[in-house]
């Protein structure tokens, strides 16, 4: 009788969903703009790859989809970010980590690790975008994922419309490795929710090998 009077929203379309469609309706699904990097693992072929040569060692980088202006992927980062949806964070985690398990890829990480917020901007927001994607990628992978072990020290400014030097100059050094002995010797899966230039990500990376890490994968719900 709920469901009949106040029917849950697609978060992508804001659509009543049907029964039985979680979170994003049966349309959107079909009609979201998945990338298929991973299809391309660590080769030229693959764009998201190449955003990283002669900047930081990447074993491979993925992202689910590509990130849209106004589009549904910008409604449904947007929910996910600023609209308490943590869960959906989770939906898509599983969703895209059944993929790459389907491609073989859970064999080739250790540990999962999101990219951290700063405890005051925790607080402010209450919750990690990032750390629910990655917990969906564990479940479905069925890998250990910790959001403890990388910390951010330093509360930066938001990267939106800087440029990619402006990016990098902004992050540089505001990571830190809580736990070394937990990375240490580990091929790590770094978690984000949206890539654009990948600073934040390459920031993260250097702080993780730096600490003995043995390799670093990245991947992120959308890549612009």
């Amino acid at each position: 009788m709920l469901a009949l009077l106040y029917p849950e929203s697609c978060y992508a379309c804001q659509g009543a969903l049907a029964r039985g469609e979680k979170f994003i309706c049966t349309d959107c699904s079909v009609k979201l703009p998945y990338t298929d990097f991973h299809v391309h693992g660590a080769t030229e072929r693959n764009p998201l790859q190449r955003r990283f040569w002669g900047k930081v060692p990447v074993r491979f980088a993925f992202a689910y989809l590509y990130f849209r202006p106004k589009g549904r992927v910008q409604r449904l980062l947007h929910q996910l970010k600023y609209r308490g949806a943590q869960e959906l964070g989770e939906h898509l985690g599983k969703l895209y980590g059944s993929l790459l398990s389907d491609h073989h890829y859970a064999t080739e990480f250790d540990l999962i690790l999101p990219v951290p917020l700063h405890k005051l901007k925790l607080r402010k927001r209450g919750y990690n975008q990032s750390d629910a994607f990655a917990k969906g990628l564990a479940d479905a992978m069925h890998l250990p994922w910790s959001n403890k072990i990388l910390i951010r020290n330093v509360n930066t400014s938001t990267q939106t419309q800087k440029t990619r030097i402006d990016r990098w100059q902004n992050v540089e050094q505001v990571f830190q490795v809580n736990q070394p002995s937990e990375v240490k010797g580990k091929r790590i899966l770094l978690v984000d929710d949206v890539m654009t230039t990948g600073a934040t990500l390459e920031a993260c990376a250097i702080a993780l090998l730096a600490e003995g890490a043995t390799e670093i994968s990245v991947t992120t719900i959308a890549s612009a």
